[in-house]
């Protein structure tokens, strides 16, 4: 199954979203700030980040074009995660480097419908 980088930074949905997706067989690694996910983006090659987009030290916006901006990590999708639900938000999303967007609480079923449509894609 693929590698899947979580980025999110509330300890209870880190660990409920890593217990999940780790049931459904993928591998899954955690950053708790926007540094240290650009930093595993780097190091660990994840198939597909899960960024939230409120986050301390750098924002999920500017992690995101940080990842976006690196030869060797342009490609992996990101996929934002955030309470906002504003059509703006999305767009926001989008343009910061996003490949996909869905909102919190996390509806998992779709949520593993969107990581599964990155990783075969």
């Amino acid at each position: 199954m693929a590698k899947i980088l979580l980025v999110e930074d509330n300890e209870m949905n880190r660990e409920m979203l890593t217990r999940r997706l780790t049931r459904r067989g993928y591998e899954v690694i955690v950053a708790g700030d926007g540094q240290t996910a650009v930093d595993l983006a780097g190091s660990d090659t994840p198939e597909v980040i899960l960024m939230d987009m409120s986050l301390p030290v750098i924002d999920g916006w500017e992690a995101s074009r940080q990842i976006k901006s690196i030869e060797t990590t342009k490609d992996i999708p990101i996929i934002a995660l955030t309470a906002h639900a504003m059509a703006s938000d999305r767009e926001k999303a989008l343009e910061a480097g996003c490949d996909d967007y869905d909102t919190k609480p996390v509806d998992l079923d779709r949520l593993l419908s969107k990581i599964d449509k990155a990783v075969s894609t």
